[in-house]
C-alpha cells in the first residue's frame, strides 16, 4: 500500500489496526506519522485513548495493556511505538500474540528509520499489518516537492528562483521545509517567489559551495574551480567528501555523454541519471567538453587521487589542487581534451 492510498482510507474513517510507516525520509514519515494521529483520536480524547511509547523505553506489557483496553469516549484508541528500530528484539517479539490477533478498536501505529526484515517480529507485521516504506527523495524528485508546498499556500516560484533555491539546499526535505517556511514568512502576502526573495532568505551552504565547484570543473574553469575548493577546505569539507563529490558529479556527466548521443531527451536525462531538472542544461553543455577517452583518464586519476588521500604524506589540498588543474586540462600531466 503506497500512502496516498493510506490516506484515501483515513479520508473516509478507515484505519489500519496495525501500521508500520518507516524508511530513510524522516521528514515523510513524521508528517505521515501526524496525519494519522490527527484523524484516529481527535484532541479533546487524548487525555485517555493517546499512548506513546519510545525507542529502548519499549516493553511488550504496557504495550499489550494500552493495545487491549477499550477507548474512554471515542470509537478507538490509538497506541504509537516510535524509533522501533532502537527497540529491544525480545520486546517486539513479546507483541507477536497481539500482532496475531489485534484489538478491532485500537491502531497499533509504529515509526521507524529502518527496519531489519530479518526479525520474526517484522516478519509477522508484514503477513498482517500495513507497512508502508518512505524512500529519501531522489534529486530529480525535489522541484515538485517544492511546487507542492508553495501550492498549498497559493504561492510559486520562478524559474531562476527554484533554481537558485535547488542549488543552495540539495535534497533535505527537512531542511527544505524549514527554509520554505522561512522563506513564505519574508513574502508575506506576496505570492509569486523570485530570486531576491530567495537570495534574501535562504544562505550559501556547503550544498551550494560543492555545486560551483563541480561547475566550475565541468566547464574546464581552473582559476574559479581553484577558488571553490579552497572555500570548502577552509569551512572544514573532509578533502575525501569533496572528492567524492567531484566522483559524482563526472559520473552523471559521462552517463549524460552517452545518453546525448543516444539522442535521449532532457527530461528523460533528468529522470534517468536522477539529477535536478533544473540542472540539465548545464550537464548537457558540460558533458560534451569531455571525450569518451579523457572520461576513461579521469576517471583513473579519480583513483589514484583517492589511494594517495587515504595513504600518502602528501598534503590533501595540494592532491586536490593537482586534480582540479588535471581536470581542467592545465596540469603538466594532462592529455588536452579529444574532440
Amino acid at each position: 500500500m503506497s500512502f496516498v492510498e493510506l490516506d484515501k482510507m483515513l479520508n473516509e474513517g478507515r484505519f489500519p489496526t496495525l501500521l508500520l510507516l518507516y524508511g530513510e525520509e524522516g521528514y515523510l514519515v513524521e508528517q505521515a506519522v501526524k496525519r494519522v494521529c490527527d484523524l484516529a483520536v481527535p484532541p479533546e480524547a487524548r487525555d485517555f485513548n493517546w499512548h506513546r511509547f519510545r525507542g529502548k523505553d519499549i516493553q511488550a506489557a504496557p504495550v499489550l495493556d494500552a493495545a487491549s483496553t477499550l477507548p474512554v469516549f471515542s470509537p478507538r484508541r490509538l497506541v504509537f511505538l516510535q524509533d522501533v528500530h532502537d527497540a529491544a528484539a525480545a520486546e517486539l517479539e513479546g507483541l507477536l500474540g497481539y500482532l496475531r490477533d489485534p484489538a478491532p478498536e485500537t491502531v497499533l501505529l509504529l515509526s521507524a528509520e529502518k527496519i531489519d526484515a530479518r526479525r520474526k517480529f517484522y516478519q509477522e507485521f508484514r503477513k498482517v499489518g500495513t507497512a508502508i516504506e518512505f524512500k529519501r527523495y531522489r534529486d530529480h524528485q525535489i522541484p515538485a516537492f517544492i511546487r507542492e508546498q508553495a501550492r498549498m499556500i497559493g504561492k510559486s516560484f520562478t524559474e531562476d528562483a527554484m533554481a537558485l533555491f535547488c542549488r543552495r539546499l540539495g535534497n533535505d526535505l527537512q531542511e527544505i521545509r524549514a527554509e520554505l517556511d522561512k522563506l513564505f514568512s519574508y513574502l508575506g502576502e506576496k505570492r509569486l517567489v523570485d530570486v531576491a526573495d530567495v537570495d534574501a532568505v535562504v544562505c550559501r551552504t556547503r550544498v551550494e559551495s560543492v555545486f560551483d565547484l563541480t561547475n566550475a570543473l565541468g566547464s574546464r574553469k581552473s582559476g574559479e574551480a581553484l577558488r571553490c575548493l579552497g572555500r570548502l577546505l577552509d569551512e572544514g569539507t573532509a578533502p575525501l567528501v569533496v572528492l567524492t563529490m567531484i566522483v559524482r558529479h563526472f559520473r552523471n556527466l559521462w552517463k549524460t555523454r552517452q545518453l546525448l548521443d543516444e539522442k535521449v531527451g532532457r527530461a528523460d536525462i533528468a529522470r534517468r541519471i536522477e539529477v535536478n531538472p533544473y540542472f540539465v542544461n548545464g550537464l548537457m553543455e558540460q558533458a560534451r567538453t569531455f571525450s569518451f577517452d579523457r572520461y576513461r583518464d579521469l576517471f583513473e586519476r579519480f583513483l589514484a587521487t583517492d589511494l594517495a588521500l587515504k595513504s600518502s604524506a602528501s598534503h590533501p589540498g595540494a592532491l586536490l589542487e593537482r586534480l582540479v588543474l588535471d581536470i581542467c586540462g592545465e596540469s603538466a600531466n594532462s592529455p588536452r581534451t579529444k574532440k
